[in-house]
């Protein structure tokens, strides 16, 4: 479709890329690929799809995502993010093919239905599914909502609609990158609680929001936002994996999903908060602020609030 952009933030995906490019050029010739220096076959591979490459230094996923969208020099009416493990089913290929281009005009966004699936298995409870995330936007009326983590694209103005297929989120990926993966996410994810520990996000930001996701992932942000900061360090992560594991039927998710739930509902959030505590007990060793202890343990020079 011409009247469609499809932007794909890369890192050494050459296990992943032909598939998703193969993909989303069923509905997109505008493919535009924002590479972080990749050192394996990504660009290669990008190459062959006739995209638009650009390169740019790595710092967060709405930084990133941001910077393509002001540099891109995007002319299509509508926008897609994906990311390059992740792909369309064909019922979605062809709803976004019967449907965007008659979409009323105050529709400035597409909410979209994510599948998750964790060593081939599809994630279908413990509140994994469905997972509502706008992923498609019209030009120029919506921006990325600047957190470390868990970033949304936010609507400038109009609506949005949710379409009744889903996208697929499926890495091929080892556990030893799952794991090295979350271990990155949960220095942002510590970051962004910290942050939040120190002011409250305007309530605009949340009538924004409502815009972007659906009502169960709205509340989830509104909880973690306004109930979860400073509660029950370290034992919060029990509490949820408990929570989502029995009683939101996580352990129907058979052995693969006793894994994922584990690791991501309970190891992953234990490490965010453990390093919370290192940042916070290395701001009061040295009597320095938290700013400055977040730069010390991250190595993030560029670091602001």
């Amino acid at each position: 479709m011409k009247n469609i952009s499809v932007i794909i933030l890369t890192f050494n995906e050459e296990i992943h890329l032909e598939r998703c490019l193969t993909n989303i050029s069923k509905i997109s010739n505008s493919l535009f690929i924002i590479d972080s220096f990749s050192t394996d076959k990504t660009i290669e591979i990008a190459k062959k799809f006739n995209t638009k490459i650009f390169q740019n230094k790595f710092i967060n996923q709405a930084q990133q995502l941001q910077w393509a969208i002001n540099n891109c020099d995007i002319q299509t009416e509508w926008i897609i993010r994906i990311d390059a493990d992740e792909y369309f089913t064909l019922e979605l290929i062809n709803e976004v093919k019967e449907r965007l281009t008659g979409l009323n005009s105050n529709i400035n966004g597409v909410i979209l239905k994510r599948r998750h699936y964790f060593l081939d298995r599809w994630i279908r409870h413990g509140d994994r599914y469905p997972l509502y995330i706008l992923r498609i936007w019209r030009n120029g009326k919506a921006t990325v909502e600047q957190k470390w983590m868990d970033e949304h694209i936010i609507l400038l103005e109009g609506e949005s609609i949710i379409f009744k297929n889903d996208f697929i989120d499926h890495n091929l990926n080892n556990l030893s990158w799952f794991i090295d993966k979350h271990n990155k996410y949960a220095t942002r994810e510590a970051i962004e609680l910290l942050i939040n520990e120190s002011r409250r996000e305007p309530n605009g930001l949340f009538t924004d929001l409502k815009k972007s996701i659906s009502n169960s992932s709205y509340r989830n942000r509104f909880f973690k936002s306004f109930f979860y900061k400073n509660k029950l360090l370290l034992i919060r992560s029990c509490i949820y994996f408990f929570y989502r594991y029995f009683f939101l039927l996580g352990f129907l998710d058979g052995k693969e999903g006793l894994i994922y739930h584990f690791l991501q509902g309970f190891w992953y959030r234990f490490l965010v908060d453990s390093k919370i505590v290192e940042i916070k007990h290395i701001a009061s060793r040295k009597k320095i602020s938290i700013e400055e202890a977040i730069i010390e343990v991250t190595g993030y020079k560029d670091f602001k609030v």
